[in-house]
């Protein structure tokens, strides 16, 4: 098995008082480390406001599909609203294993947009993946969702934006040139932030692979020796900063998320909400979750607790900083059914705060966000 790595914990109230230390930073985010930063303390409403929006990953999934169809965007790559199949992983073959929801998260600058702002150079037409409005599901099919949902993604950015203050103290000593405050002006002003909330489907025994056919060993992250990387293939984020809560495993055959009752009780906003599923204490197949291959090359599993945020970077702030942070490659392995009697699936949510499309991102080659995200894009999506 992988070895398990323990990021760098720090504490919400360090974050606001500016003292953590630049040993933590290093620590977190320089040239030996994982790139992955966890907050501890969050706000007390977090747990509660987690497990309501992670919830809402498994009813979103087991939504008729007439109703899933309306939630699709193809012009827009699929990067406003509901999508399966349509991204490709590794080798090009097409991702069957997770459900895709990703919002715009403009409400954080500005209530009133639904997207960024369109430019001369982006407009709606030539680059729909970032400036299509959102796409909510019926208030009537899954009641609370759109409110849980932005004030789960405000929270999150709240904590970001501290971050951001914290990296930059470390970047504007030892980067040559950096430009002051520039990643919590990133984070707390762009309307280019998106969110992800993901559903891996339960893993089908009818067609899982036999337990003996499942690697033993991983030590190095080579070809040879790495744990599978089947439901989300290595790769990088090409945001700034990305905020991810754990993963809430449910037990599908017991918790049905077609059977719903509402609840109003500790809903976002005092709104009607859908009760949250029962969440199991852990994944039955402990091999299951987030890995990282770290900046030595070896491969290490990642685990947040579940009253924590964390932050890791991406491809955007590597090149920002001419490779002085560095984006983190990771991937996700699916729990397997061999290890469980259930219908166990994996829910999560991720925050990419990322520049405005109009930003340079690379100041040699002098390419903005926007192009860079869009060659991304291109490359990840079914055509």
């Amino acid at each position: 098995m992988a070895p398990i790595a323990q990021a760098v914990t720090v504490s919400l109230q360090d974050l606001k008082d500016g003292t953590v230390s630049f040993e933590a930073l290093r620590e977190a985010f320089g040239p030996d480390s994982l790139g992955i930063l966890v907050v501890k303390d969050v706000p007390p409403e977090f747990p509660l406001l987690r497990r309501h929006v992670l919830s809402y990953a498994s009813y979103l999934g087991n939504l008729p599909k007439s109703q899933l169809d309306k939630l699709e965007n193809e012009k827009a790559k699929y990067l406003t609203g509901w999508s399966l199949g349509k991204e490709t992983l590794k080798n090009g073959q097409v991702d069957t294993l997770k459900g895709s929801f990703y919002a715009n998260c403009a409400f954080y600058v500005n209530p009133e947009l639904s997207c960024a702002v369109p430019t001369e150079q982006f407009n709606a037409e030539n680059f729909p993946e970032y400036l299509s409005p959102n796409i909510w599901p019926e208030e009537t099919d899954l009641p609370g969702f759109k409110a849980c949902f932005a004030q789960l993604c405000r929270l999150i950015i709240d904590v970001a934006v501290l971050v951001a203050r914290a990296c930059d103290r470390y970047a504007e000593k030892e980067i040559a040139g950096y430009p002051k405050g520039y990643l919590e002006r990133v984070v707390s002003t762009s309307p280019t932030t998106k969110a992800r909330l993901l559903h891996y489907f339960p893993e089908d025994p009818a067609t899982a692979p036999p337990m003996s056919a499942l690697p033993i060993e991983v030590s190095t992250g080579t070809d040879e020796e790495r744990v599978e990387d089947d439901w989300c293939a290595t790769h990088l984020d090409h945001g700034c900063l990305t905020g991810l809560t754990s993963a809430m495993f449910v037990d599908e055959a017991k918790a049905d998320p077609t059977c719903a009752a509402p609840e109003i009780e500790g809903a976002a906003n005092g709104q009607q909400a859908l009760a949250p599923l029962p969440e199991l204490e852990a994944s039955p197949d402990p091999a299951a979750g987030l890995y990282i291959k770290s900046r030595t090359g070896q491969t290490v599993h990642v685990k947040i607790p579940r009253d924590c945020i964390a932050f890791q970077t991406g491809e955007s702030l590597e090149r920002i900083t001419g490779g002085k942070f560095k984006a983190v490659p990771h991937f996700v392995r699916g729990a397997r059914a061999a290890m469980s009697d259930g219908r166990i699936a994996r829910n999560t949510l991720a925050v990419f705060t990322q520049p405005n499309l109009g930003e340079e991102v690379d100041m040699e080659q002098h390419i903005t966000f926007g192009e860079f995200a869009r060659g991304i894009v291109a490359k990840n999506t079914v055509s």
